[in-house]
This record gives structure tokens, sequence and C-alpha cells, in this order.
């Protein structure tokens, strides 16, 4: 093995146990816990809401910026999150999430365009939701392992940060806000 294939084999391994011990991904619902305020699904996922990010591409530069319109409305356990996306490049795009509370602040996430069920826990001031996205044709239409943290801030407003992974690589990342409308 020459020298160079073993700095590089060195760096790669290096950034690979950095992004899994301290990175994003290293992040455990069991952290937030005892956090402040408590995140309530059916409390702050509920009404209209004014969504507004980024989605930054795999070299880190912003691929895209967008404003969504939701509506989130709760009967039991049960709701739905219906979302009115408009990108900066004028692509145009609706979702509705159907939510599930179940035990021990456990929760499952459905849509049209996600593959399976997704699987979230919240914990204090937080929700965290995994769960496998098929992005449209236009887009390319892969699949992609997706985790989002939702960080709900003293004044209401969600943080959502996201981030998008295919064969273990991250590929995009998402940071959004979710404001109340009142």
């Amino acid at each position: 093995m020459t020298t160079v294939t073993f700095l590089f084999a060195l760096i790669a391994l290096f950034l690979i146990i950095r992004e899994r011990f301290a990175g994003f991904s290293s992040q455990t619902p069991r952290y937030y816990e005892t956090t402040k305020p408590s995140f309530s699904l059916n409390e702050h996922l509920s009404g209209p809401i004014l969504c507004e990010g980024v989605i930054y591409g795999p070299t880190g530069k912003v691929a895209t910026s967008f404003v969504a319109h939701m509506e989130g409305v709760w009967e039991g356990n049960k709701g739905t999150l219906s979302e009115d996306f408009s990108y900066s490049n004028g692509r145009k795009q609706l979702r509705k999430w159907h939510l599930t509370s179940g035990v021990e602040n456990s929760f499952n996430a459905t849509a049209d365009d996600i593959i399976g069920v997704g699987k979230g826990v919240v914990s204090g001031s937080t929700a965290m939701l995994k769960y496998t996205i098929e992005l449209p044709k236009e887009a390319g239409g892969y699949r992609l392992d997706v985790t989002d943290w939702m960080y709900l801030t003293e004044n209401g407003t969600i943080m959502n940060r996201s981030e998008m992974r295919k064969f273990g690589f991250k590929v995009a990342e998402l940071i959004a806000t979710m404001r109340p409308i009142k």
C-alpha cells in the first residue's frame, strides 16, 4: 500500500467515524428528554403553519429554497399535516402526512411519496422522524433515507433540520422554520 493510499484510507475512516459519533447522525432522542418546552405533535403541528426553508445539495451549496403553507388537523391520536410547497425554481408540491401517536412517545407517519411507514419519537422539546422518500421524477426519482429533527423553541417556532442520504452518504440537507399562524 502506498503512502498516499494509506493517507486517503485514514482520512476516509476518520470522516466516517466523526460523522457516526460526533455529527448529526449521532443525536438520540434520549439526549433531549429533559429539554423544554415539551413538544406535542397534536398541539404544535395543529392549525395553520408557515414554513420557510432552504435545501442544500451534496456540495453544501443551496440547491433551492421554499415556502410552504401547512395545516394540521387532529382527532384523538390521529392527525393529518397538509403541506403546499412553492420552490424558488418554480416547482410546486403538495403532500399530506398521516400521523398516528403511539405508546412511549412514538409516532408513525405516512404520505404518498414515503416508502413504507416513517418511525418517530417525541422527546422533550424535540421530535425525530426517520423515513425513506421517493423523489418526483423531475427531481431524479431517487429513494433517499431521511432523518428529520424538529426542535421546538420557547416562542412556539419549530426549527427543522433534515438530512437525506443515499447509500449512507449525505446528498442533501434541509433547514427550515415552522411558525404557527395566529
